[in-house]
């Protein structure tokens, strides 16, 4: 089954035990293990052997600092705040609810929705146990109490983001299609350059967050097992 049809290739209801198993065993599990790959970078960068890439990166933040003009501040503020929780689960919901409301299939509308899910999990769970400072500059958002590592507005936003893009394939012109596809692919590196603009994120921060909702929007986009309609007429021919 290919990859980006593999919801329109099989858009069967999943019983409640199906969707339970599902998401357990190809989207929880998997994050699970990913987590322990991000407490392990963490480790590495704030008491291991990659100790000193931190200060090595802030040589990224104070070249972007002393680059700092008003214009770039106020987009990047835009950027910024694209990544937050509030815009991140608005549009989400938003998403969903459309999604749902146009395919009446809630096992695909929730798609962005595991998505995002799946991201901050590993970031909240990885914030309680790895504490990283922020970069040494004037930073131009209020910090939260919460570990620069990774970063949770470009983890947001990557999961979000290329979720969409995923669902985007499926736009019927070209030229929108591309349109769209690029958008959402670009917002989250926008996010990420934002984060390190303002100060708030080291370079490594958000390059594991964007590894981060990678992976959760892959997860998400495969965490229903789905079938092929020439497998579907087969097993119903066998019952």
């Amino acid at each position: 089954m290919a990859l980006r049809t593999r919801w329109q290739d099989d858009t069967s209801r999943p019983s409640a035990k199906e969707a339970g198993r599902d998401l357990a065993l190809r989207a929880a599990a998997p994050m699970a293990v990913w987590w322990l790959v991000v407490l392990g970078i963490g480790w590495l960068l704030t008491d291991g052997p990659l100790k000193d890439v931190g200060i090595e990166e802030e040589g990224v933040n104070r070249s972007l600092e002393s680059s700092r003009t008003s214009f770039w501040d106020a987009v990047t503020l835009v950027f910024s705040w694209t990544g937050a929780t509030v815009s991140i689960v608005g549009l989400c919901l938003v998403v969903v609810a459309v999604v749902w409301w146009r395919t009446r299939q809630w096992w695909f509308a929730v798609v962005p929705l595991i998505a995002i899910s799946l991201q901050a999990l590993v970031f909240f769970f990885t914030t309680l146990l790895i504490d990283r400072e922020r970069p040494d500059v004037e930073k131009l958002d209020d910090s939260p109490p919460t570990s620069s590592f990774p970063s949770g507005h470009t983890g947001a936003a990557t999961g979000l983001y290329f979720t969409l893009a995923l669902m985007a394939l499926e736009i019927k012109s070209p030229a929108l299609r591309r349109l769209v596809v690029a958008v959402c692919v670009a917002i989250p590196l926008l996010v990420a350059t934002a984060r390190l603009y303002r100060g708030m994120h080291h370079l490594s921060d958000v390059l594991v967050a964007i590894v981060n909702g990678s992976i959760a929007a892959l997860l998400a986009w495969c965490w229903l097992r789905r079938e092929q309609a020439g497998d579907q007429a087969a097993d119903q021919t066998r019952a």
